[in-house]
């Protein structure tokens, strides 16, 4: 059925429809009007005036879901499976090709965690980036607008929400280009959760990834020129299958040049299923675990540097935790669980889900283990 610009009435049950945005139907007891194909918004009309029949099995659930996150932060996951084939993952196998949600329903799902008290969302998939590739970038209505379905028009229409946006899984793909200046313009954070893997050609396409190496650098260098504040997360693997000494020089060195502001950095282990387990020249363990140490220690280099020319600095933090004499809050730039801290010193009347300016006083890192390699993670004291 085709409604174009409908009206939902309080007369024996009858659903018409007018030629404009008042009502033409008649009818004095209109619940309201929609614009044309508003299929969402025709509905949350019908379910407001005609509720939905109790379900015991379902009806005790909230409209935002249950969560295991804390109450002001929350995942919010925009596809499933992944079109990538990287020998070391089996995720494909067991999800499946992309499969991105529908756009308005992704971003309903979202104002619904805002309105629970949802201060930080967190935007996951297997490939964020590619975000409806599979759906051909076609029209869906958010709040009657009608926008593609792509990685821009979500982090446009998340920008608009009363919450902190952060991106994960995102590839240096060039349709990420599009979403920088939103970052700039203060509309989602300055962040980007990109897992890189190595920094060789040659491992690279041996994983089954884009191995541009050259092109990735450039793409960073412009993404930093056009938003400055941006704060890059990525991952890397050491001791794949056919490393040699060379290939992981050219890793460190990548790394260098690449000044990435969070690292996680883990020893290649086989997957059950994984097709990179049938590759030739496996690694030795007491190797693999040398290369993580060297790697780390280049990047310690590289954070120190970084952390450095934060102090006096001014920053608005979302506080995680409140204790008699501090709190535990992160800035922009600190992903949950996996980034730095924020700790604030003091007795203050603030509660988690709270935003608040800082300033920086003093810095400092540690590297902690994280699952089989280590994190770097920058615990950053604050003064008020």
């Amino acid at each position: 059925m085709s409604i174009d610009f409908s009206c939902v009435v309080k007369f024996q049950e009858k659903v018409c429809t007018g030629s404009g945005r008042e009502n033409r139907c008649g009818f004095l007891g209109a619940y309201g009007v929609t614009g044309p194909h508003a299929y969402e918004e025709v509905m949350a009309l019908v379910h407001e005036h005609l509720p939905a029949p109790h379900d015991p099995w379902t009806s005790l659930i909230p409209p935002q879901g249950v969560r295991l996150t804390p109450r002001h932060y929350a995942y919010l996951k925009i596809s499933e499976g992944c079109n990538h084939r990287c020998k070391f993952c089996i995720i494909p196998s067991l999800r499946g090709d992309l499969l991105s949600r529908p756009l308005g329903e992704v971003v309903a799902e979202a104002e619904r965690l805002v309105e629970s008290g949802v201060r930080e969302l967190l935007v996951v998939s297997q490939d964020t980036s590619a975000y409806g590739v599979d759906l051909k970038y076609r029209n869906d209505f958010v709040t009657g607008r009608p926008m593609e379905t792509r990685l821009y028009s979500l982090a446009k229409a998340l920008g608009e929400l009363p919450a902190w946006v952060r991106l994960h899984y995102v590839y240096p793909y060039p349709q990420v280009d599009q979403v920088i200046p939103l970052m700039a313009e203060g509309a989602i954070l300055p962040y980007l959760d990109m897992p890189l893997q190595h920094g060789s050609e040659k491992i690279l396409k041996s994983m089954g990834r884009p191995a541009a190496t050259e092109k990735v650098l450039d793409r960073i260098a412009n993404w930093r020129r056009d938003c400055p504040e941006l704060v890059i997360r990525s991952t890397f693997i050491v001791g794949y299958p056919g490393e040699t000494e060379q290939d992981f020089k050219m890793l460190l060195d990548f790394l260098r040049e690449a000044q990435l502001d969070r690292i996680g950095c883990f020893t290649y282990s086989p997957v059950k299923g994984a097709a990179a387990n049938a590759l030739p020249d496996h690694v030795d363990e007491e190797t693999k675990e040398d290369r993580l140490r060297r790697f780390m220690d280049v990047q310690a280099t590289i954070s120190a540097e970084k952390l450095a020319t934060r102090k006096g600095q001014s920053m608005i933090v979302l506080v995680d935790e409140v204790h008699e004499d501090h709190i535990i809050a992160r800035g922009p730039g600190d992903a949950p669980e996996i980034d730095g801290q924020v700790i604030v010193q003091g007795s203050w009347e603030l509660e988690p889900g709270d935003f608040v300016e800082v300033v920086i006083s003093t810095l400092s890192y540690s590297k902690l283990h994280k699952w089989q390699g280590e994190d770097i993670m920058q615990h950053i004291v604050l003064k008020g």
